[in-house]
């Protein structure tokens, strides 16, 4: 057996797509390609080739073809939710009409998720610390501020019997104050804001906004 170059034998499955020479030994020998000359065979590798007696080899085996596998993408993470989406779901959840949550959210950050009012109020539907602490909630989450301040509406409605202005004056400024004044607490900032939730969600001002606005001394004690 005459060694032009070195080469490096494979016993056993093949690694790369070519054919295998099979050995009057009983082994196999892995090859690019073959080359018949009278009494030798001449085999090819990536490494060189080699020369064989043909008496050495029985046959030769094509390789099975290697079989790509095809690259998988990976998809894209879907995008967060945005700030509607995150209120029409808690709206759903805790059956309130979807468009009085948003309303809400409007009115209270302007769908700004990292807004923090000059009192300390957080996110979307402004908690301030200790209402997220009372609700266990993370208010610098945005779904979980979200869930949080549409159930403590649906708690403020609740508590006043599906008064929705009592309930969004609460909202604003405390249920102490609207208990305090057994009604809509005769302060703009408050009065403002159930106006503008009221006009917003397509809702009739109530007579008492009108009345609190234009004399606040009439309010009840």
């Amino acid at each position: 057996m005459r060694l032009s170059v070195p080469i490096l034998l494979l016993v056993g499955n093949p690694i790369f797509a070519g054919e295998s020479a099979l050995l009057s030994s009983g082994s196999r020998l892995h090859v690019d390609r073959h080359e018949s000359l009278g009494a030798v065979v001449r085999l090819y590798n990536a490494g060189g080739s080699i020369e064989l007696s043909s008496a050495q080899i029985v046959g030769f085996e094509p390789d099975e073809p290697l079989s790509v596998v095809p690259a998988v993408p990976i998809p894209a993470a879907p995008p967060p939710p945005s700030p509607q989406q995150l209120a029409d779901a808690a709206a759903d959840k805790y059956g309130l009409p979807r468009q009085l949550v948003r309303r809400v959210m409007a009115a209270e950050s302007n769908f700004q998720p990292h807004a923090v009012s000059p009192k300390g109020a957080i996110g979307l539907m402004q908690l301030m610390p200790q209402t997220a602490q009372l609700l266990g909630v993370n208010p610098q989450d945005s779904a979980q501020n979200v869930d949080a301040g549409a159930r403590y509406l649906r708690e403020l409605l609740e508590k006043y019997h599906g008064a929705l202005y009592h309930a969004l004056a609460a909202y604003n400024a405390g249920a102490a104050a609207v208990d305090k004044y057994n009604g809509i607490p005769p302060f703009a900032e408050t009065i403002h804001y159930v106006s503008r939730i009221a006009k917003d969600w397509g809702r009739p001002a109530a007579p008492e906004l009108t009345t609190a606005e234009s004399d606040p001394a009439s309010r009840p004690k």
